[in-house]
């Protein structure tokens, strides 16, 4: 990838560069699905961790867990979830607009003090598009867009993931060094001036030799 293919990757449509990781290991809980999932889920959060070298927790201290991935029917459930509208702000209305525009899946993040991830609300409403999705793209895919703080409009014409010969699905390398450079320690956790693009691919580079 170029400077400009992954600066365009970090530049929201308002046109603000905006990158942010994790700053803590990360700690996932998954709700509405059994065991076989659950271990599929589970599965690519430890693959995708690797892969960045980034660590995973049981427990985080302040929140307990600091992902959260729902699935379910229908929109309304998460209204009946306990606590919840604690730690979404503005639960009912963003209910409300996801009903509204037929979506079938939202993230949410939250931040610390400095700007690095420290918390994500995954919703997965399984309509008929994601039941037909396999469990496994379907949690690679989320976890992936989890791991960083994208662009609103990266992947919107072209999915993380791509398929080898035979059918399988992975993630696209190009995203995979991107992933690893992002979590260099010798790069910051938050970034929002697009020169910081120029220092991942200049990782991604030393990677690769």
């Amino acid at each position: 990838m170029t400077p400009d293919e992954i600066a365009q990757i970090f530049t929201r449509s308002d046109g603000h560069y905006l990158f942010a990781r994790w700053g803590r290991p990360i700690a996932p809980i998954v709700f509405g699905v059994n065991d076989a999932t659950l271990s599929v889920v589970k599965g690519a959060f430890e693959a995708v961790c690797a892969l960045a070298r980034h660590q995973m927790a049981e427990t985080d201290p302040e929140l307990g867990a600091n992902v959260m991935v729902f699935f379910f029917r229908d929109w309304a459930e998460l209204l009946e979830v306990p606590d919840l509208d604690r730690l979404i702000d503005g639960l009912e209305p963003l209910v409300g607009r996801l009903q509204a525009a037929e979506a079938n899946q939202y993230r949410v993040f939250r931040f610390d003090t400095q700007g690095a991830i420290r918390a994500c609300f995954i919703f997965l409403r399984m309509d008929r598009d994601l039941s037909a999705v396999p469990a496994e793209t379907l949690a690679l895919n989320q976890v992936v867009q989890a791991m960083l703080l994208w662009s609103d409009l990266a992947f919107r014409d072209r999915s993380p993931l791509g398929q080898v010969e035979g059918g399988q699905v992975i993630l696209r390398p190009e995203i995979g060094e991107l992933i690893r450079a992002a979590y260099d320690p010798v790069l910051p956790a938050v970034a929002q001036d697009a020169s910081h693009a120029l220092r991942l691919a200049a990782r991604m580079s030393v990677a690769r030799q």
